[in-house]
This record gives C-alpha cells, structure tokens and sequence, in this order.
C-alpha cells in the first residue's frame, strides 16, 4: 500500500536522511521525493512511501514526529503514477492532444499538482457550469462561483456559501486559477488536506497561464 506523507522538516544537512531511516524502521519504503517548499529554516517535502500489506499508516506518523523538528502535515492513500508528470510534460501533451484538450488538463493537472481532483469552471448564460472534470471530480456542482472571473491564482474559502456541503463534508481545500479568458477557470480540490501552500499556487499560475496560450 502507498500512500503520499507531506511532511515539515528542518533544512540542513541530514534531516532527509534521518526521515529515511526513521521511516525504514517501521517498514517503509520511500518511492519518490518532491520538494513542495523551501522557507526560513524548513522544507516541506511529499514523500511517497509504500507500507507493507497489513501496516497500519499511523506508524509513518509516529516514526516521523519523533524526529526533533520534524511535522507530518498530511498523510494520504497514493493512487498516481510513481513516474511523477511534471508541468512541461503535461503543457505537451495538452498541446498534442487530438481529442479534448480539457479533459487531458484536468486530469493531468490532478496528478501534477497532487490534487483529489481538477476541474474546468465556466460561466454561460445561465450562469455557472462543469466544463470537464478530472477522474475523481465530485458529482455534486457548485450551484454558484461568486469568485470568477479571476485575475490571479488563488486560495479559495473552503467553508464559503458557495462551497456544496458534501464539498465541506469531506474538509477539501480549495485553489483556482484563470484560463486566460474571464469566463473560464481550473478549480483544483484536496479532500481532507493539506492546504494549499503559497508555492503551490505560484505552479497553478504557471501551469495555468501557459495553458491558456495552448489553448488559445
């Protein structure tokens, strides 16, 4: 089983590897490594780690915390590909995509972006609808997106009124970023956490601008 640990912990020299050895010692593997973040001090990295059948997630937080410094911020069940797209990667194959441009951003956006799920939101004559949704996308629509048109990236309120309650059910953290015209956005979700850090976003902008010029 694998599963996808963000964790806080002290940039210097070792931190890593003391993580590593902590982990291996309640029988983790780690398959991959991002750097999500780097701060005054801190680093927060996604980690995927594989659990042997039968172990009980809640030792790769213990093993974890007991490091002087370090914090898990999240840990959560790993589905994607352990090839881990990356945003260059994901811009081609929207660029050569011969059939929906969309559906190929939305889903290629879920995996880059370590999201549960991505969606396109537009704006029509009859007010607001789903363009395309990645696989994952919640049934339930928002009846209302009062934050469009966007100018910028951005962290969205999760607990807001136009936020449907199965949404809120489900604690999902909520990020959007403009698709180069007003009535278009991508509307990314994280059920259960983390929150989106200001890095994140900062790559949601990127992938999201670029994109918009594929698009046209």
């Amino acid at each position: 089983m694998s599963y996808l640990l963000r964790v806080q912990l002290p940039d210097r020299p070792g931190s890593l590897g003391s993580l590593a050895v902590a982990l291996g010692s309640v029988g983790a593997d780690i398959l991959s490594l991002d750097v999500v973040e780097r701060g005054d001090g801190y680093a927060v990295d996604d980690l995927v780690v594989e659990l042997a059948q039968g172990s009980l997630p809640d030792t790769l937080f213990t093993a974890a915390e007991a490091l002087d410094g370090v914090r898990v911020d999240s840990i959560r069940p790993y589905t994607g590909l352990l090839d881990t797209h990356r945003e260059l990667e994901l811009i081609d194959q929207v660029a050569t995509a011969r059939d929906d441009r969309m559906q190929v951003l939305v889903d290629g956006a879920a995996r880059v972006l370590r999201v549960s799920w991505a969606i396109v939101a537009g704006i029509g004559p009859h007010g607001t609808f789903r363009v395309v949704g990645s696989v994952g996308a919640p049934e339930t629509h928002a009846g209302d997106v009062p934050w469009m048109p966007l100018e910028k990236p951005t962290i969205l309120d999760g607990s807001a009124d136009w936020v449907p309650d199965v949404w809120k059910d489900m604690d999902t953290t909520l990020a959007a970023a403009p698709l180069g015209v007003p009535d278009r956005a991508l509307l990314l979700g994280r059920s259960g956490g983390p929150e989106f850090r200001p890095s994140e976003i900062a790559r949601l902008g990127y992938l999201a601008g670029i994109v918009a010029t594929v698009l046209g």
